[in-house]
C-alpha cells in the first residue's frame, strides 16, 4: 500500500469514499481500495443512492419484490438503503476492530424532510441504527437547529454520528458544544463516553463557488480553506485544551473535522485542491471516485495544516473588508445544501414509487 492517497494517512488523516451502490460492493472494489489506498470508510446520501438504485440492475429484484408489500416509497428506500449500508459495514468490519473503533464507518442520512424536525430525526435515527445492526453504523443528521438538538440527544443516547452540511465557524462550534453536552449528559447519567464516534462534515467546493464572483482575483478560491483551517485552529483549542479534558481522560474521543463537497468545481482551480490544501491530523476527507482518481496519479500528500504560510484569520479579514459576510453565505449556503438533499430525496421516492 504505497500510492498517493495511501501516502496521505502518514500525515493523520483518513480518506473516506464518497460513494455506494450494490455492484462496487459485490465487485470487490470496496475491499480493493481500502487495501491499496487505505480508504478508511464510506459516505452515502440521497444523490448517490438515487444514481446507484436507478443504473444497477441489483437492485430490482428486491424493488419488485418490496412493491408487492403495503410499504411507503420511503420504506422502499431505506429497505433498499439498509441492506447496502450493513453490508459495507461488515466489510469494513475487520479495519474497524483492528484500529480500535477508529476507522471503518458508513453513514447513512435520515430523510432529510426531517431537517427541522427534532424528535422525528431521533426517532428515525434510532429507527436505522436498530435495523442496520452495525456498531460501525454513522448516522448522518443535517446541522439545523433542529439537527444539533437531535444531535446532543443522540450522542448522550451513545450513537455515532455524521453531523453535516456545515459552512461556517459558527454552526462548527454549535456542533462541538452539542457534543460536549451530549457527552456531559452521559457522564450525568452514569454512562461511559468510551467507543462514540462522531464527526463534524464541513462543505467546501460550495463556499469558494458562492462568493468567487465577489472578490478580487487575488482572493477567488482561498475563502473555503481559510475558514476550514481556521475551524481547524479552533478544533484544537476545544479538542486539546481544558474544554475537552474531563472527557478524554474518561476515554472520549475528539469530533474530528471531516471534509466535504471536496470535488473541485471551478475549472481553474486544481483538481485535487481540497484534498491537498487540508490534509492534518486528526481530520478526514470525504472524497468522490473521480477526485480520488485524480489524486491518485497526480496529487501531493503533505501536511498543509500544520504548516500555514498564511495565517487563515487574515485571509479571512480580507475577504470581510471585500464586503463579503461568511457567516450570511453559511447560513445561505445551509440552506441550499438542504434544499439539494431534499430535491435529491424526492427524485429518489419517485423512483422507487
Amino acid at each position: 500500500m504505497n500510492n498517493r492517497i495511501s501516502q496521505i494517512k502518514q500525515y493523520g488523516q483518513k480518506i473516506w469514499l464518497d460513494n455506494i451502490s450494490r455492484e462496487f460492493l459485490a465487485s470487490g472494489n470496496l475491499q480493493n481500495m481500502m487495501l491499496k489506498d487505505g480508504i478508511a470508510g464510506v459516505t452515502s446520501n440521497p444523490a448517490i443512492f438515487y444514481k446507484a438504485i436507478s443504473t444497477d440492475s441489483r437492485y430490482q429484484d428486491q424493488l419488485t419484490e418490496l412493491k408487492t408489500q403495503d410499504l411507503t416509497p420511503l420504506q422502499r428506500y431505506e429497505a433498499m438503503a439498509i441492506v447496502d449500508i450493513k453490508n459495507a459495514c461488515k466489510i469494513m468490519a475487520e479495519l474497524y476492530h483492528s484500529s480500535n473503533k477508529e476507522d471503518g464507518y458508513v453513514s447513512l442520512e435520515v430523510s432529510p424532510d426531517l431537517c427541522h424536525d427534532a424528535d422525528g430525526t431521533i426517532k428515525s435515527a434510532l429507527e436505522l441504527w436498530e435495523a442496520v445492526n452495525e456498531p460501525n453504523l454513522m448516522i448522518k443528521v443535517p446541522a439545523t437547529k433542529a439537527g444539533v438538538i437531535a444531535f446532543e440527544q443522540l450522542v448522550t443516547l451513545g450513537l455515532n454520528v455524521n453531523i453535516t452540511l456545515l459552512f461556517n465557524i459558527k454552526q462548527t462550534e454549535e456542533i462541538w458544544n452539542a457534543y460536549l453536552q451530549g457527552l456531559e449528559n452521559r457522564v450525568n447519567n452514569g454512562l461511559p463516553v468510551t467507543g462514540i464516534k462522531t464527526v463534524a462534515s464541513f462543505f467546501l467546493s460550495r463556499i469558494d463557488n458562492a462568493v468567487d464572483e465577489k472578490l478580487p482575483n487575488e482572493l477567488q478560491g482561498k475563502a473555503a480553506i481559510s475558514i476550514a483551517k481556521h475551524a481547524y485552529q479552533k478544533y484544537q483549542e476545544i479538542f486539546h485544551g481544558d474544554k475537552f479534558k474531563k472527557y478524554k481522560q474518561l476515554g472520549a474521543i475528539p469530533q474530528y473535522l471531516l471534509w466535504a463537497s471536496t470535488g473541485t468545481k471551478n475549472k481553474n482551480y486544481s483538481d485535487v485542491l481540497y484534498i491537498e490544501e487540508l490534509i492534518g491530523k486528526e481530520t478526514i476527507n470525504t472524497v468522490p471516485d473521480a477526485t480520488l482518481d485524480c489524486f491518485r496519479d497526480h496529487g501531493i500528500a503533505k501536511d498543509a495544516l500544520s504548516h500555514n504560510q498564511v495565517d487563515p484569520a487574515n485571509t479571512i479579514k480580507q475577504i470581510k473588508d471585500a464586503g463579503v459576510d461568511l457567516e450570511e453565505v453559511g447560513e445561505k449556503l445551509q440552506q441550499d445544501g438542504l434544499q439539494q438533499f431534499v430535491d435529491a430525496f424526492d427524485k429518489l421516492l419517485e423512483l422507487v414509487k
